[in-house]
């Protein structure tokens, strides 16, 4: 028999209270914080969609690695654990740990950037683009055109757009190019999958420029699970084998092990050159702490050496996509505008179709976040121009592509209930939604403001 409920493939051992609020509370709660969820205290905080980065639940052999974690601050046998089950999973020999992916971004664009530099994406995120330009470089994205419209069902947009990518790299010139990233899932783009020729496309553009290859891959389990659905070739390889298939592709990787790693804390250096890993580990000593912690406790290392194995579990990632799809297809039949297909880790509703009546110079982003708190106590967070928009000479916003809300689900911490709570919501927000005006931003700070930034209503006529 197939059944039709998707049944999560875990117990629960541990609980943790969430407290519940009134409308007329956390409107109070929402404008005390600015108009910012980023800002909000969690406990005010009904169901956390802000992101799905160091919010998983952890499994009881994670807890169990954690009171054995050896907190030596040099050589410790967490550490080696660390290292080995990425140097299986990755092939890389050179293993660099650090305490977050940002971390690792930090310390590699400082090597590799600075000013004249251009590193190219299918995709940058935030902290990825604000570390490439704090070090003076310029990233470029060059993301196929079925990633720019939400509605679009082809398989496979979070691909690299391969002509764009030959045409910059001559453009600015191979020896200025810092590094092509490919960043899977591509989760600016509405956490979009990249097939795996797409990733060997990218590998022989770069082999015939000689230029580093990296794959951002904090959530390459879940883009192994799209490869084996929609690509034939990989239809009976293992999720862990694909994997390992595209990490062999790259010159190196960084990961932000606090996604797929699922784990609260952790993120990691990997890398084939050993001149460039020596360089790297230099930095991290300096910044982070010594080559085998790198900002990590012990009992860190150990949650991440076994979270990096259970992610790889067919069951887990079945559960995953199948129950971040269950969201996605429940909005997408009561008429919410999303990107399609689902992606893996989040859903993107298309905030400028669900509000056409507000200009993306008044960000209806951030008009429909501030809408789900009000109403269900959901955080959820703005993927666009509040985000990623920039301002011309004249101070006049120069907008992002796509005016999105991203729904990112903590891996294993709710229950379909849960889930239908939120489809709950979005009816009334949607019945409701001539009724939601735009934002302007009062204050913003220069490199990621989407954090920090305060917003006043723009209220209706």
């Amino acid at each position: 028999m197939k059944h039709k409920t998707i049944i999560e493939p875990f117990k629960i051992k541990m609980v943790e209270t969430i407290q519940m609020t009134t409308q007329q509370q956390r409107k109070k709660y929402l404008k005390e914080a600015n108009f910012n969820p980023f800002m909000l205290k969690s406990d005010k905080v009904i169901i956390d969609f802000l992101t799905d980065s160091g919010t998983s639940a952890m499994s009881s052999e994670q807890w169990a690695g954690i009171m054995r974690g050896d907190e030596s601050y040099a050589g410790a046998r967490s550490w080696e654990k660390m290292r080995d089950v990425i140097h299986d999973l990755t092939g890389f020999q050179y293993i660099i740990p650090t305490h977050q992916g940002r971390a690792a971004e930090s310390i590699l664009f400082t090597l590799l950037g600075g000013t004249d530099k251009v590193f190219i994406s299918n995709t940058h995120f935030d902290t990825t683009r604000a570390n490439i330009e704090y070090s003076g470089a310029t990233a470029i994205d060059c993301i196929i055109s079925e990633g720019k419209i939400p509605s679009s069902t082809y398989p496979f947009k979070g691909n690299m757009n391969i002509d764009l990518l030959e045409q910059n790299i001559r453009k600015h010139g191979p020896e200025n190019i810092g590094a092509v990233i490919l960043t899977v899932t591509n989760n600016s783009g509405g956490g979009q999958p990249v097939s795996m020729q797409n990733v060997r496309d990218v590998q022989a553009i770069c082999r015939k420029y000689d230029i580093l290859y990296l794959l951002d891959s904090c959530r390459i389990a879940e883009n192994s699970y799209f490869i084996a659905l929609r690509e034939e070739k990989y239809k009976k390889w293992t999720y862990r084998d694909i994997a390992t298939e595209m990490f062999s592709l790259a010159d190196g990787t960084i990961m932000s092990a606090k996604k797929d790693g699922l784990v609260n804390m952790g993120g990691f250096i990997a890398l084939k050159n050993k001149e460039m890993a020596d360089a790297c580990t230099n930095l991290l000593i300096i910044r982070e702490g010594f080559a085998t912690y790198g900002g990590l406790s012990g009992r860190d290392m150990e949650a991440i050496s076994r979270g990096l194995v259970e992610v790889f579990d067919k069951d887990y990632l079945h559960y995953r996509i199948r129950s971040t799809t269950y969201l996605g297809d429940k909005l997408l039949d009561m008429g919410v505008p999303i990107v399609r297909p689902v992606g893996g880790h989040a859903v993107y509703v298309d905030a400028k179709a669900f509000y056409p009546h507000i200009p993306v110079e008044h960000y209806p982003g951030q008009a429909l976040v501030c809408e789900l708190y009000i109403h269900g106590g959901i955080r959820s967070v703005e993927i666009g121009s509040v985000m990623f928009g920039k301002y011309d000479v004249s101070g006049n916003l120069i907008p992002a592509e796509m005016e999105l809300v991203r729904l990112a689900i903590p891996r294993r911490v709710y229950t379909q209930s849960h889930i239908d709570y939120v489809i709950e919501t979005f009816g009334f927000v949607k019945e409701h939604k001539e009724n939601a005006s735009g934002f302007r931003i009062t204050y913003e700070s220069e490199f990621l403001r989407h954090f920090t930034a305060h917003f006043e209503q723009i209220k209706s006529n």
